[in-house]
């Protein structure tokens, strides 16, 4: 982590001496939340030795000192960089939560002090909105802006320039505010203007004159109005200029914690809830561990009503139903309830003569498309609300219609199979376009609506483009893609490749990105998928009849969910519940895993404390 204290060569007094000042400078007349108390020293003007404690123990021992004192000062002398900044930030902290006293005491008893005096009498002007001595402070600031622990690296010409156009903006919005017309056409003209600096930006204030009252201002400009809270954020933005051995960053302690509880939690292989940016919702005092026992590694439900192999499951977008197909010829539409996750079956769709392979549900979930197996040339778009069959589309029965795939727009959709057929169709089954001579083993159309991706018995997805007939390789494996799935923002893929196992690729960049291992893969169709929040999992089928979830950033699997006693062929993640799967086997039963169903309070919520081995 970098250090946000003085280093070596810094200005004389930024470091841990017993004679250091505390930066309470005596022109410090206002109190903000990132800067030094005001006050503190009721109403005394400190002296060069203000950071110390008065009296003997301050500085260097009087003849009657004791030896514990020298010893005290030569402790002081011996704090490291990191121990400075450590009390600096706890500093800051305090100074936020109003315990003034209470900063000056650390500053004093350590000797450190939490920002340079200039520094400080800068804060205090800027917060007071005495702007003519906010911009004589710059010069006092301009020496010590070189620093490559800036947060902006410039010149310090160009440093101050900014710096001093970010107070003429507040000072002329202020003046706009409070009706001073006249001072503040003297802002934008005899000063703003002069800087030749940010050209557009002053054709833009200048528009604001027309406001013809405050609150048309502060929407028009996006700001907050006169007075502490735009006071604040701009002196944010001010200190990015400043080193922060000269000004620490605005609530850096909050900054820090804040990063260390997101990489704990990118770094736990089981978090699988909503992330909540906000320090309240968690403890410091414990690290993050979420317990395998909160994860869908449990089977909570085995739906045993098909009679036949389950070659395909897949919850519908909304996650309030699960529809299953399989080699009895039927679709069971599946109810879930939202609170106990449990599934309760709904309606059953009949009469697909050769067995249902894969499902697709339209984007509205009104519909859902079945389609059947190698020697299936017929595909079913059922209405799943009523039950209706509306469209049976056959285009020749020498074809083979195995895959499908939804065009965002719902009014569409693009099928295919290993015989050369590529069809877009409309609702009623009608063709629209077709492309000749593709040997499809399964589609997936992308977000803008125009580019459908196809992977083909040439090892590879393309992309096809029906608008303007192109076409382009995008992935290029050595073996059979037996089937495909892409994740929400579009730019991943998960592939189960024969032979293999399940392959994860950046369809952006064209790279493969990571080889999933342990899953048993071989040129059966078996369907992986991506789920929990934001994606972070991958969950497969394999023909060593088990379900395998790994973390996406890891090759290894962080769980093997056994029950199924033949090959699974189709896992699916509910979209709206993280902690909820789906799996379907040949073994003619579809399993529901969810958490450990016996779990205390503590464990339940998942963020810290929790005892569970995280390797399971």
């Amino acid at each position: 982590m970098q250090s946000n204290g003085a280093g070596q060569g810094q200005e004389p007094g930024l470091s841990c001496l017993g004679s250091a000042q505390n930066g309470e400078s005596s022109s410090a007349a206002g109190a903000h939340s990132n800067g030094l108390a005001s006050g503190t020293n009721n109403g005394s003007s400190p002296g060069p030795n203000s950071g110390a404690a008065s009296g003997p123990a301050a500085g260097t021992p009087t003849a009657s000192g004791s030896g514990s004192e020298a010893a005290s000062i030569k402790k002081k002398k011996r704090l490291s960089q990191s121990e400075e900044d450590v009390i600096r930030l706890i500093g800051q902290h305090l100074h936020g939560l109003g315990l003034n006293q209470t900063v000056e005491l650390l500053m004093q008893e350590s000797g450190c002090r939490l920002e340079h005096p200039s520094a400080t009498k800068f804060r205090s002007h800027v917060m007071e909105g005495e702007w003519d001595k906010a911009e004589n402070d710059l010069n006092e600031l301009k020496p010590l802006m070189h620093s490559p622990n800036a947060i902006v690296v410039t010149t310090e010409s160009l440093q101050t320039l900014l710096m001093k156009f970010l107070l003429l903006q507040q000072k002329y919005l202020e003046y706009l505010e409070d009706g001073k017309v006249l001072e503040a056409l003297q802002v934008l003209r005899g000063e703003l203007t002069p800087l030749k600096y940010n050209t557009e930006r002053i054709h833009v204030l200048s528009g604001y004159l027309m406001c013809s009252h405050a609150e048309d201002l502060r929407a028009k400009a996006e700001w907050e109005g006169k007075g502490v809270t735009s006071r604040c954020r701009l002196l944010d933005k001010l200190q990015t200029y400043l080193p922060p051995s000269v000004m620490l960053p605005p609530r850096r302690l909050q900054t820090l914690l804040r990063q260390a509880v997101e990489l704990q939690r990118d770094r736990c292989l089981y978090h699988n809830t909503k992330l909540d940016s906000s320090l309240d919702s968690v403890s410091l005092l414990l690290d993050h561990v979420c317990s395998r026992k909160q994860f869908p590694c449990y089977t909570q439900q085995i739906l045993t009503e098909h009679c036949n192999e389950v070659w395909f499951c897949k919850f519908s977008n909304d996650g309030t139903k699960l529809a299953t197909g399989s080699k009895d010829t039927t679709v069971i539409i599946w109810q879930v309830d939202s609170e106990t996750h449990q599934l309760k079956l709904l309606k059953t769709l009949e009469g697909h003569a050769y067995g249902v392979s894969y499902l697709a549900w339209s984007p509205d979930d009104t519909y859902l498309i079945a389609c059947g197996p190698d020697d299936c040339s017929e595909l079913w778009l059922w209405n799943v609300q009523t039950g209706e069959l509306r469209t049976k589309m056959s285009q020749s029965h020498e074809d083979s219609l195995t895959s499908v795939a939804w065009n965002p727009d719902g009014k569409r959709f693009v099928t295919g199979g290993q015989r050369g057929q590529f069809y877009q169709c409309d609702l009623e089954g009608n063709l629209l376009d077709s492309w000749e001579g593709v040997r499809v083993q399964c589609l997936w159309c992308l977000s803008d609506g125009r580019t459908v991706l196809a992977s083909d018995t040439h090892q590879r997805i393309r992309g096809y483009n029906f608008e303007d007939l192109t076409d382009r390789n995008i992935v290029q494996e050595d073996h059979p893609i037996m089937s495909f799935t892409v994740s929400k923002n579009g730019r991943l893929a998960l592939l189960n490749v024969a032979t293999q196992g399940v392959h994860l690729w950046d369809l952006q960049d064209r790279v493969l990105v990571r080889k999933y291992q342990g899953v048993t893969q071989g040129f059966y169709t078996i369907h992986s998928c991506f789920g929990g929040h934001n994606e972070d999992f991958i969950a497969s089928g394999s023909e060593d009849h088990k379900v395998y979830i790994w973390h996406k950033r890891s090759e290894l699997p962080i769980a093997e969910l056994t029950g199924h006693t033949r090959t699974v062929n189709c896992v699916s993640w509910s979209p709206t519940m993280p902690s909820l799967m789906a799996s379907a086997s040949d073994d003619g039963t579809v399993r529901i895993w969810g958490p450990a169903p016996f779990m205390d309070t503590q464990e339940l919520d998942g963020i810290n404390g929790n005892q569970g081995d995280p390797l399971g």
